[in-house]
């Protein structure tokens, strides 16, 4: 079996995290804790997910959020037999009007 993420540390992070209140916050605090490509790449996963669920293809993917292939078939696969997290998330944000 691989490694987990359910670990006391990440636990504490993930804790850390909500306790964020606004976007200024969380751009502060994941400046400290990424390196900006750390961000960026977790923006354009997000981004990627998000396109593949608004039924875009893989290429229009590549093309707009500059992606590799191999990143969007990664997304796709957390999408289709992940944890729902993206699923959970987005549902949130269409409920608040943040996404179509």
């Amino acid at each position: 079996m691989g490694k987990t993420i359910r670990t006391k540390a990440v636990s504490e992070m993930f804790e850390a995290i909500l306790t964020l209140q606004e976007e200024e916050e969380c751009y502060k605090f994941f400046e400290d804790v990424c390196t900006v490509n750390e961000v960026l790449s977790l923006a354009q996963r997000f981004e990627v997910a998000k396109m593949l669920t608004q039924g875009h293809t893989y290429m229009e993917v590549a093309e707009k959020t500059g992606a590799s292939t191999a990143t969007i078939a990664r997304v796709n696969r957390s999408l289709n037999y992940g944890g729902e997290g993206y699923e959970m998330v987005f549902q949130r944000l269409k409920d608040k009007g943040l996404m179509e």
